[in-house]
């Protein structure tokens, strides 16, 4: 089961729990989601410009997921004071993510 924290520097947070399967169902239930997760596996240090641009989608799309993420506690702002051109890395919690999905998603075997 993964721990799932409000974004970082948010009051009021509660810490939820999600099982694998309904972690797995999250991401995999929309497109940018997965398309963001890959991002993760692959670049320490994630903007929504970049990510939009290797995947030839909007920069509002990727940028909406990167605030999902961050409000799971999968990535966390690096620059939140920004209201635009915010860069995110993962956390703990995006590498167990990472790992799990991994084997399923990404693995072609």
């Amino acid at each position: 089961m993964l721990k799932i924290m409000g974004a970082i520097g948010m009051e009021n947070t509660t810490q939820t729990y999600m099982s694998d399967e309904e972690m797995i169902a999250w991401v995999l239930g929309v497109d940018r989601r997965i398309v963001v997760l890959g991002s993760m596996k692959n670049n320490p240090i994630l903007k929504a410009s970049d990510i939009a641009q290797e995947t030839n989608r909007s920069t509002q799309n990727i940028s909406r997921a990167l605030k999902e993420f961050n409000e799971k506690g999968f990535i966390m702002c690096l620059n939140p004071e920004k209201t635009t051109w915010k860069r995110y890395t993962i956390t703990s919690a995006g590498k167990e993510l990472l790992e799990k999905l991994d084997d399923i998603y990404f693995d072609p075997n």
